[in-house]
């Protein structure tokens, strides 16, 4: 049986691979904000235990059996985070640290009955896809938001649900999972990306934009569909 903190690391490798090609030792010190010596030296036990792969100066990757683990205890968190906000109302910048503290100690049994209560739900309240039962994974096909083209009609899919500060202020500007907005421009320098909503033009930092992740609009013009972005 794996400690939790083990189950942290494989989770946290797994979620930095979600949307990078590797997962290098202080990208998961700084997601974890421990020293990366001390992330070294478990990268090392998990090694040993075959749930890693892991070369030094190339990153980690996470084996079968390390992403079978991981996976479940992903589905765990964000069940949890879908489960704390639809039925109990908590709002969307404190569910993940709650869901940090029950992600491992649930029973399989209380898993089965939160995703049967929820319908089986596909994302979190965050816009992250949930994995299935059977360990499958829908891959969202999503950029961030920075990355899009300026002038072009995106949809919010995914945000970052680490700071609740940030999950605060998006709420703010009206920025959830399934909002459409038009990036206008992105101003030179490091400057903000400014937005179109239907509450209005909005600025967003750089920082936040990096934390949203969209997938272009698709318009039906005369019978068929166009990509806007």
């Amino acid at each position: 049986m794996l400690s939790e903190s083990m189950e942290n690391y494989l989770k946290v490798i797994f979620e930095i691979l979600e949307h990078e090609d590797r997962a290098g030792t202080s990208t998961i010190a700084e997601r974890m904000g421990i020293a990366a010596p001390s992330v070294t030296a478990m990268l090392k036990r998990l090694d040993d235990l075959a749930l890693v792969s892991h070369q030094p100066y190339r990153g980690v990757r996470l084996t079968e059996v390390g992403e079978k683990m991981a996976l479940e205890i992903v589905r765990h968190h964000r069940l949890i985070e879908l489960y704390l906000a639809t039925a109990l109302g908590v709002p969307w910048d404190r569910v993940h640290e709650e869901a940090e503290k029950l992600e491992h100690v649930i029973s399989e049994d209380l898993e089965r009955r939160m995703a049967e209560v929820l319908g089986d739900p596909k994302v979190d309240p965050h816009g992250s896809p949930i994995p299935a039962l059977d360990g499958t994974l829908e891959r969202l096909e999503a950029r961030p938001l920075d990355q899009a083209t300026p002038g072009t009609d995106v949809r919010v899919v995914e945000v970052d649900d680490r700071d609740a500060g940030l999950l605060r202020y998006l709420a703010r500007q009206g920025l959830f999972p399934g909002t459409r907005v038009r990036l206008l421009r992105i101003e030179p320098f490091d400057g903000p990306l400014v937005l179109r909503s239907e509450d209005g033009e909005l600025s967003l930092g750089r920082k936040a934009a990096e934390a949203i992740r969209v997938s272009a609009v698709q318009e039906v013009t005369t019978g068929a569909a166009s990509r806007e972005a």
